[in-house]
């Protein structure tokens, strides 16, 4: 997975890793050059004591340093900008596939998951991505290169590096091999740890109303304490990598002098090449050690990968038609033919076998018990599933067949867990609708009956909105998400449970300024209260995913059990009334 996701992203790149790849090989030449210049520099300078030739030597290896400095600054910084261009890239990729998923997704994957792919996953890469071009590339140059000028300097000593290097390439290797399943896990945890602080985060209010903080924080200390033993077992393993190489290239040194000096004596070998073949030879050692820590990047990089290979290759359910249908007629009619939908893997289906019809002008109220597909319903119409049995169309037209541009902007959503984003109100109701004046948000917050509210907070329409609107109150969400809605003008209006957090009074007023509204588009209102849904022109009442009424609110009274239990389990005074 890591080798198919950094030739996937990183062939834009070609030409600046071929730039890279340059720059690295003359600054490791240059590097390989220098000892020899200073063999010669003892050999034939010192030696002699020819105290010009030691002036010009010195000043030639001045000219070396100064191009290997020039060539590595260069280097690293096209690499960082490769780096840094492919973990753009990357992200981008993951945004732009996590917004084509359909809700199943989302949920198979989790949310924290996918934060934690899209941010800690891809950075763990693209450091793989920094580290190989600004240190690591040059190093197979080096210690390639140092072989060859090593054997030239002595034939003999270089039997040592015959040991030394595989040696401690097995020991690296094995240390790394153990590596792996300790990184996959550690990104387990850290998934873990996300997912407790999101959930901790987002319901604050219930930990605190239920005086759980100990709980929570004896649940967050366990998944942290899980992630710290993980990562001190990955780091101790690591920190195993430096010493093991430090030891092999102290014991090949003194192996290199022993021998050496021998030779010397023997007259087989001058002291300025051995001077050279230590340099030579701890230059191919840290260049394997430095080859070797790449290769310790590349476990936790590549369960990296493959946790985002698995997001980008995951394809969506929901699945845009090769020739998608963009134009159609203003929508007069939404139809639901024998529609059913089953999770993936579930014993029964979420709806079963569904048929309704409902035109323009029309208001369909879908009501039942917690749980028996309400919201699902509502759902496939706005295709965040697909139907697994049946056709949810409209004007005869299947909804997976029409564009998704097509269908979305004739479709005005307020969904059960209503959200806003971090702004002001403006730029939420601009959601709906980009250029909407502040005449047509003030007219969609009057339907709404947030207009009140609205104008008391400090500068109105450009109020601070925090994330998820967790400065405003349930119904006053609501509120504001049901303007966002209206400002649109679509024509198909989905309230699904939008109602909910309104108080009786509140709520009939809202119906009342909706009526003339909406009064050409198609209404899907899903509700619990029966005073929001009894004028709708047909109610849906489902019971565990099955129609088990349709009909006005008079017939389904007379026909309709489930329905008549939950008219009587409503039927107080103050709903009458309200009503």
């Amino acid at each position: 997975m890591l080798k198919r996701l950094l030739s996937t992203v990183l062939t834009r790149y070609r030409g600046l890793l071929w730039l890279v790849i340059g720059f690295q090989f003359v600054q490791a030449m240059a590097g390989l050059f220098l000892p020899t210049l200073n063999s010669d520099i003892i050999n034939k300078g010192v030696v002699k004591n020819d105290v010009g030739y030691i002036w010009r030597m010195g000043g030639i290896m001045l000219l070396v340093t100064l191009a290997q400095v020039v060539f590595s600054v260069a280097a690293v910084y096209v690499g960082s900008k490769v780096a840094m261009g492919f973990g753009r890239d990357v992200r981008k990729n993951l945004f732009h596939q996590v917004n084509t998923f359909s809700a199943r997704e989302v949920a198979q994957f989790g949310a924290p998951s996918l934060i934690t792919r899209i941010t800690n996953d891809v950075q763990q890469v693209q450091m793989l991505v920094l580290m190989t071009c600004t240190l690591i590339l040059g190093a197979p140059f080096t210690a390639i290169g140092g072989v060859a000028m090593a054997m030239h300097q002595d034939l003999g000593l270089s039997r040592i590096l015959m040991v030394s290097i595989p040696i401690l390439t097995v020991l690296l290797a094995v240390i790394i091999s153990s590596m792996v399943p300790t990184f996959r896990r550690m990104q387990e945890r850290i998934d873990r740890i996300n997912e407790i602080m999101r959930e901790q985060l987002t319901g604050i209010r219930v930990v605190r109303a239920f005086a759980r903080e100990p709980e929570e924080a004896s649940r967050f200390a366990d998944a942290n304490t899980a992630l710290t033993d993980t990562a001190l077992r990955g780091g101790r393993l690591q920190a195993l990598m430096f010493p093991t190489a430090t030891l092999i290239v102290n014991f090949s040194s003194v192996a290199v002098v022993w021998f050496g000096s021998d030779r010397i004596s023997d007259g087989l070998m001058r002291p300025g090449a051995l001077i050279a073949f230590l340099t030579y030879l701890t230059q191919i050692l840290m260049s394997v050690m430095m080859t070797t820590w790449m290769a310790a990047l590349i476990p936790r990089s590549a369960v990296s990968a493959e946790r985002i290979m698995e997001v980008v290759s995951t394809p969506t359910s929901v699945v845009i038609s090769d020739s998608p249908v963009t134009d159609i007629s203003a929508t007069t009619q939404l139809t639901f033919d024998d529609v059913s939908f089953r999770y993936p893997g579930a014993e029964s289906p979420v709806l079963s076998h569904v048929s309704v019809t409902v035109n323009a002008g029309e208001t369909l109220a879908v009501v039942g018990s917690t749980g028996s597909g309400k919201t699902t319903f509502v759902n496939l119409v706005a295709r965040m599933f697909d139907a697994t049995d049946g056709v949810v169309s409209l004007d005869g037209v299947n909804v997976r067949d029409l564009a998704p541009e097509a269908l979305w902007s004739r479709v005005g959503m307020v969904p059960q867990k209503p959200y806003l984003f971090s702004g002001t109100v403006a730029s939420n109701l601009r959601y709906g609708k980009e250029d909407a004046t502040d005449e047509e948000m003030w007219e969609a917050l009057r339907i709404a009956q947030a207009e009140d509210f609205v104008r008391e907070m400090p500068g109105g329409l450009e109020a601070a909105i925090a994330q998820g609107g967790t400065n405003v109150s349930g119904g006053q969400r609501q509120r504001l998400a049901i303007a966002r809605a209206l400002i649109r003008k679509p024509e198909i209006y989905l309230f699904d449970d939008s109602f909910s957090a309104l108080d009786l009074a509140t709520d009939a007023r809202l119906r009342a300024a909706l009526e003339p509204h909406v009064r050409d588009a198609v209404v899907v209102v899903v509700a619990q209260r029966v005073s929001t849904i009894r004028r709708a022109n047909t109610i849906l009442v489902l019971e565990d995913g099955e129609c088990v009424g349709l009909g006005t609110h008079d017939e389904l009274l007379a026909t309709c059990e489930t329905y008549q239990e939950i008219v009587s389990s409503q039927a107080t005074s103050n709903e009458e009334e309200m009503a």
